[in-house]
């Protein structure tokens, strides 16, 4: 009889988005200093009567009450205190109504700034920045270590594979593919047979498509053998016990961010024994330190195994051509901006932007339709204007136009927006519409045939926006998540060790774009010190020793995929305008 796998629940599941930030969030005061206990206090002076004269006794008596007095003082004022500045944080009408001046930059007036200086923004052509040249930090190259020949643990070198391992990926196009690369890192580690990932269908993301709709198998299959072997399906005589339905084989918990040594202690020997485990779910099962060969088959899956399907390659070049031609003004440069401005992110960020009592009815009630209740808990307070001051609000595509203004790029430089469908649209593009009239989408970019293959599948619409964005010069991130972080690195990964990524530093943003006595100039001077900023953390390599690894290497793969790269390759074909997608990315 088979072996009961044990069940573990994990320390929390992440979606694609899991990095974005909520609103919400329990909030609770800090409990002010205890006074002293007053029954403490008589004994201790009782103590004092039997040793010590009766005018020193008076003394002490008379400092212990000015002590407990002060004490006092503290349980009142402290809380009150606190109320007061979590009010000012607030900002908003509160703050109006009573007078009270905000923090700067929990006020959403970047609207306001937008129309003051729009007469500057207009007039600017001066020191306009070049796309060849925005990023001036190089990286030196080390010679890079070769990349381990075999996987093969010294522990399994006399047997044969110790099972099948069915795992399933939840979440959006890159939480997907992180649990791919850890599923094919977890084979390898417990020398098992890697059955093709399993999608999970989620109610966020609402896309039925399976592996093969969105990766090449063929090509994952072949690129992965000598390493891990990978089958389409479990043997049918092993599935016959399980009645021909894979979701009758016995799901294992794993806790999240499991440990070599837990997957070698608690889950190999049932794999051993039931010859196939299914995990589920599988996102970030499997830690981020692990042993160098097992760290080699993320980088191996992620930058030569994972290539994406027929359909979605095809149309991706056609999108990377069309940009190229289109960017003919900035030397076929061209900037990509992951926008994330949707209605469900403004909505599930509680921040305020300049709709006003029509925007809040709205973001109500699509709160409540999609969450159900979550945001209006007694013990969830939403804290808008502290949500923006620490950083934590979705940039709207007029912020990030001002922003790209500021740091010098023209308004002829050809912008790729890689986004869903943006909150009010027709209100909010007006204006990165004016800074940047060459703007550009997926949808812009192709025919409505082309295009129709991918409506409703939001992770194969995810690719095209990947594809794109991993080919310019520029890659603007606004509010964080799975797709930049993967982007990030895949950039690195390509370029040289750099991200050639511009990360906003929000907190500064906020602060700026309320800030109404500020002059163009000034707000520019500021803006370019944020790029020369990207430009310095974007080629930052972490310090990795042995198994002490604390970042991603899904953003910062180097240097444990290092092995990988090739010499930097010309990347535009001779008579085509398409970018050499490291050879094997995209054929």
């Amino acid at each position: 009889m088979a072996m009961k796998p044990k069940t573990h629940n994990g320390n929390g599941n992440s979606s694609d988005n899991n990095n974005n930030n909520s609103g919400g969030g329990s909030s609770s005061s800090p409990s002010p200093p205890p006074s002293p206990p007053l029954r403490s206090n008589v004994s201790q002076c009782r103590r004092r009567v039997r040793s010590k004269a009766q005018s020193q006794l008076l003394k002490d008596s008379f400092g212990g009450g000015i002590l407990f007095r002060r004490n006092l003082r503290y349980l009142v004022v402290l809380p009150l205190l606190y109320l007061s500045g979590l009010l000012m944080c607030v900002g908003g009408p509160f703050s109006a109504l009573v007078g009270w001046p905000t923090t700067p930059g929990a006020v959403y007036r970047s609207h306001d700034m937008f129309r003051k200086l729009w007469p500057h923004i207009h007039s600017d052509n001066s020191s306009v920045l070049e796309l060849s040249s925005v990023w001036k930090n190089k990286r030196r190259v080390k010679e890079q270590k070769p990349c381990p020949n075999s996987t093969a643990s010294p522990r399994f070198e006399s047997s044969g594979p110790s099972g099948y391992l069915i795992v399933e990926a939840n979440g959006g196009l890159n939480q997907q593919r992180s649990a791919i690369c850890n599923a094919v890192a977890v084979a390898g580690l417990l020398n098992a047979i890697l059955v093709i990932p399993r999608f999970d269908f989620h109610n966020v993301w609402r896309d039925p498509s399976e592996f093969r709709d969105i990766y090449d198998e063929d090509h994952f299959i072949a690129n992965l053998e000598g390493y891990v072997k990978v089958v389409k399906e479990v043997p049918e005589e092993l599935m016959l016990k399980y009645e021909n339905n894979i979701t009758n084989v016995p799901s294992f918990r794993v806790q999240a961010w499991a440990s070599v040594s837990y997957y070698l202690g608690e889950v190999y020997p049932v794999l051993q024994q039931q010859g196939i485990i299914r995990i589920a779910p599988f996102a970030n099962r499997l830690a981020m330190n692990v042993p160098p060969h097992i760290q080699f088959l993320r980088c191996l899956t992620n930058y030569e195994a994972l290539r994406f399907s027929a359909p979605i390659s095809t149309l991706a070049k056609k999108l990377v051509n069309r940009m190229i031609e289109k960017s003919s003004r900035t030397g076929r440069k061209y900037v990509s901006v992951h926008l994330r401005f949707e209605e469900d992110m403004v909505a599930f960020s509680c921040c305020v932007y300049d709709g006003g009592d029509a925007e809040k009815i709205e973001m109500d009630s699509v709160r409540e339709k999609g969450w159900r209740g979550k945001f209006k808990r007694k013990d969830r307070i939403i804290l808008p204007g502290l949500n923006r001051i620490n950083g934590k609000c979705p940039l709207s595509p007029l912020e990030v136009g001002m922003m790209l203004r500021g740091m010098g790029f023209a308004n002829d430089t050809s912008i790729y927006l890689a986004s869903g469908k943006i909150y009010g649209a027709e209100r909010h593009l007006v204006p990165l519409l004016k800074m940047f009239p060459h703007l550009h989408t997926k949808e812009s970019l192709s025919t409505q045939d082309e295009l129709a293959p991918f409506v409703g599948y939001s992770s194969r619409l995810a690719a095209l926006d990947y594809t794109v964005c991993l080919f310019s010069e520029a890659f603007v991130t606004t509010q964080g998540g799975n797709f930049p972080h993967f982007l990030m690195g895949h950039r690195r990964f390509l370029y040289g060790g750099h991200a050639k990524t511009i990360i906003p530093d929000k907190r500064k943003l906020v602060v700026l774009l309320q800030d109404m006595g500020l002059s163009w100039k000034d707000f520019k001077d500021q803006m370019k010190e944020m790029l020369n900023e990207s430009d310095r953390k974007g080629m930052m390599v972490p310090r990795v020793r042995k198994f002490n690894r604390k970042t991603s290497v899904y953003t910062h793969p180097l240097p444990e995929c290092g092995c990988l790269q090739r010499p930097p390759n010309t990347l535009i074909i001779p008579n085509s305008t398409f970018l050499n997608y490291h050879q094997k990315s995209m054929r």
